[in-house]
């Protein structure tokens, strides 16, 4: 477990950009965090790392659940906040998703720990009560390909 601080959401993109460049097919990272830590804003610098255009809106999937975005390994962006229970996720493809030939950045897996897959990444964002725009990330890495991006990102 390591953890970096960023002091406003430009460095969060920023270090996350860096994690999207070491980023390859079959990676997941899962985002933790309460509403309005930063996970979205994550995303964002993810798929700039990854190669999604400057012009490509990256949003959250709040209201759709999975967002893909075309780059040098597709993205796909998960939001599992309004999903009730697993077969809700075993009906948008979860599988698919985890599983597949892009990468996926998974925010609210915490609500479905026992589907999480054994390699991964997880970046929990927590905002700093003493200042509002810095972040903490605690940063764990699962399984071999989960350490190994843990400790190649931040390093």
């Amino acid at each position: 477990m390591r953890e970096a601080r960023t002091s406003s959401p430009e460095e969060t993109r920023r270090l996350a950009s860096r994690l999207g460049r070491l980023c390859r097919a079959g990676d997941v990272i899962e985002l933790d965090g309460a509403l309005g830590a930063g996970k979205t804003c994550f995303v964002q610098g993810l798929a700039r790392g990854l190669g999604v255009g400057k012009g490509t809106r990256v949003a959250s999937p709040t209201f759709n659940v999975v967002l893909e975005y075309a780059a040098r390994v597709p993205l796909y962006h998960l939001d599992l906040y309004r999903l009730g229970d697993e077969g809700e996720l075993q009906e948008i493809g979860f599988s698919h998703y985890a599983y597949g030939d892009g990468v996926c950045a998974v925010e609210w897996m915490e609500r479905f720990p026992s589907l999480a897959p054994p390699e991964r990444l997880t970046v929990e964002l927590r905002a700093d009560p003493a200042r509002q725009r810095e972040r903490v990330l605690v940063v764990t890495g699962h399984g071999p390909r989960g350490a190994e991006l843990e400790a190649a990102w931040l390093s």
